[in-house]
């Protein structure tokens, strides 16, 4: 028996501004199996999360509502609370980063990176908006290019000519916010040196187990490029922390929200386990483990920000970091028009929650890999795997022993060897959960429940009792049957939670912990009752189409009148305009370039086309380009490009190409279209 662990796991906290959607819970879900699993093996599992309740965006839509930033914040966290419940995410905490215990660590940490010299303070000069008194940043600032003279540029660029600037640059510059015209203004800013640990993230990062080989090879592009000092500070008015002893000076949210997770932890220990010491999991000689599940996205916030402030405040760091993918739906990224965009109150209106836990489980691995929720092969393989393997093998025993038995199992296993088989089975399967290669525990657990199934076909137990029914044969078969399915439904019991606790009443045992595997069931079982319906797919459909937000009527209509007008040479020879401009065409910045292992054709280009997350926080593209006959990566690393951005994502042998990049081809030599390196990412061609 393996020594019981003191385990903490977070997950990366959900901004308190919109709602849980399938992206989010893939991310939850992921976690949630793991935490299952970990307790199911007898370890002290402790899962905290919360909403990350502070920033501008929180503040300005509470503003457009009409209520309190607090206001907002409690009933979005009404909302998320809500909806973790029903998807089975056994937080055992759920908190908010609003609260006084985050302010009071919030506080502690950074004074503590004050006084040994982590902080600096720098004066920045920025638009100020005079009437509604606040700082703007670039997306609130738009004015006429300081290069090209268009009109209604942002604050930090120029979508016509590329020309990147400061915002202080613009040439009549008005605020979004007010239409008034902000005037410049300094201010002090508190910047984190984040150089001082350049030695310590160096070594950090690269710790064995600490983080996906992937995440610890693309982060060593930051310390190529070297470290720069993090600013983390924003003026009032703000939603935040006030920073100590300043009187306008709040924490950017970034710090502040990482730290959610202690405070989380301790309201916990503080209302519900005072047996535990808060020391003993963040001291720096702690034996316990921390780990953070968090996406792809949010890395460097935790691989670099967070580990430093930790370590500069004399504090452990986290065990590892576990890192999921983006989710796609259909191959393509989630889309409100195309109703793929599914927030997790919809679903529910429709589906049952266990089917995405499985499907999801059915998917993940330890690997930092993106996964697509397809539709069709999601109702093919929970019927088939749920509902046509796991369940039919206790509706097909069940009822004999219902019936014709009492409720009462065989005193003795008629099959000791196949149940044997299936009890030492758990072995690989729980030490997949572990290492959280989900998908190889699903396709063994099915290996097992396609075994019961065929044992119960070979033996044809209704057979027998048309001839006899109260044999001591059909017992014995429909009692090993369901010594199998309880065996199949412990190992599943991390993944689906609700139909675990429903097979537990029914076979009448105390617990589905992993151990529970190696009891022989002989006792009476209850009264069977209906575990699972298999998916409609009219269901699946209705809630595609309650996740559909449509184009405006008049812009539908104005596309047919103009379709109408065209004569069918017109059709066979022209695209009409509103054709082209379904286009996006953006300017990308190539942050890495890479051969394709098992693919010479292929090259790897991550791209920075000026995405950003509701933060924003830069996100980048996967992008995949059959261009390996003509470059060398090491010759487009850097260089800028053009990508078509909304082009559907494609699903590869080798990953989710999101994008493709410009190239033209003539006499069988092929060239990539490079634009000027002052053309900024993000800025569309038109």
């Amino acid at each position: 028996m393996t020594a019981k662990r003191q385990i903490l796991v977070t997950n990366a906290l959900p901004y308190a501004n919109g709602s849980i959607h399938m992206g989010h819970l893939l991310g939850y879900i992921q976690a949630d199996i793991w935490v299952r699993a970990m307790r199911s093996m007898g370890h002290d599992v402790i899962y905290v999360c919360a909403d990350d309740a502070h920033g501008t965006a929180i503040m300005l839509r509470a503003k457009d509502n009409n209520i309190t930033p607090e206001k907002l914040i409690q009933s979005v966290q009404i909302e998320h609370k809500r909806d973790f419940d029903h998807f089975g995410v056994s937080f055992d905490y759920y908190d908010s980063t609003h609260s006084d215990t985050n302010y009071q660590y919030s506080k502690e940490i950074y004074l503590a990176n004050h006084k040994a010299g982590n902080i600096a303070i720098k004066p920045v000069t920025q638009l100020f908006d005079p009437e509604k008194q606040m700082f703007l940043s670039d997306r609130f600032i738009k004015g006429t290019c300081p290069a090209c003279k268009a009109d209604d540029q942002y604050g930090d660029s120029c979508e016509v000519c590329g020309k990147t600037y400061n915002a202080t640059e613009l040439i009549n510059p008005r605020s979004t916010l007010s239409d008034s015209t902000p005037i410049k203004k300094t201010s002090d800013h508190y910047f984190f040196k984040l150089p001082n640990f350049t030695e310590f993230l160096q070594k950090w990062t690269r710790d064995e187990g600490r983080l996906p080989a992937s995440i610890a090879n693309k982060l060593d592009e930051w310390f190529k490029t070297g470290l720069t000092d993090w600013d983390i500070s924003r003026d009032a008015p703000y939603f935040g922390f006030k920073i100590p002893n300043t009187d306008d000076k709040y924490f950017y949210v970034w710090v502040d929200a990482p730290i959610g997770y202690m405070a989380s932890f301790k309201n916990y220990l503080t209302t519900h386990r005072p047996d535990l010491s808060f020391d003993d999991y963040w001291n720096p000689n702690s034996t316990a483990e921390v780990y953070h599940f968090i996406g792809k996205d949010i890395v460097y916030f935790h691989a670099l920000f967070w580990p430093a402030m930790l370590s500069g405040a004399n504090y452990r760091t986290p065990t590892a970091l576990f890192v999921n993918g983006f989710l796609t739906v259909n191959g393509e990224k989630m889309s409100k028009s195309r109703g793929t965009f599914i927030k997790a109150e919809t679903y529910l209106k429709h589906l049952n929650p266990e089917y995405l836990r499985y499907y999801f489980a059915s998917k993940l691995s330890d690997k930092v890999e993106d996964s697509d929720l397809n539709l069709d092969d999601f109702i093919t393989k929970v019927n088939a795997d749920l509902v046509g393997k796991v369940v039919n093998i206790a509706s097909r025993c069940a009822k004999f022993i219902n019936t014709q038995f009492d409720n009462k199992l065989s005193d003795t296993c008629a099959e000791p060897k196949l149940v044997n088989q299936f009890i030492h089975a758990g072995e690989h399967i729980i030490k997949h959960y572990e290492k959280r290669e989900f998908s190889s525990a699903i396709r063994e657990i099915m290996a097992l429940a396609d075994l019961a199934n065929q044992y119960i076909d070979d033996k044809k137990p209704w057979a027998i009792a048309k001839e006899n029914p109260n044999s001591q044969e059909v017992q014995d078969i429909c009692s090993v049957g369901l010594n199998l399915f309880h065996k199949i439904m412990v190992y599943l019991s991390p993944v689906l939670p609700t139909l675990a606790e429903q097979s537990r009443v029914f076979l009448n045992v105390d617990s589905m912990n992993f151990d529970e595997r190696f009891h022989v069931l002989t006792h009476c079982v209850n009264e069977f009752k209906p575990l699972m319906q298999r998916i409609d797919p009219k269901n699946v459909q209705s809630m595609i189409e309650d996740s559909k937000e449509n184009l405006p009527s008049s812009n539908v209509k104005s596309a047919k009148k103009e379709s109408k007008n065209m004569t069918m040479t017109d059709q066979n020879t022209f695209i009409n305009i509103n054709d082209f401009a379904k286009v996006e065409m953006k300017v990308a910045k190539v942050l890495e370039c890479n051969h394709v292992k098992g693919a010479d054709k292929l090259l790897q280009f991550t791209l920075d086309v000026g995405d950003v997350d509701d933060k924003g926080e830069k996100q980048t593209r996967n992008v995949f380009s059959g261009i390996a006959k003509f470059y060398q990566p090491e010759e487009l690393q850097g260089k800028t490009v053009i990508c078509v951005t909304n082009l559907a994502p494609r699903k590869m042998k080798f990953g989710i190409s999101e994008g493709m990049i410009l190239s033209a081809e003539k006499d069988g030599k092929l060239t990539v279209v490079l634009l000027p390196d002052s053309m900024v990412a993000g800025a569309t061609l038109a």
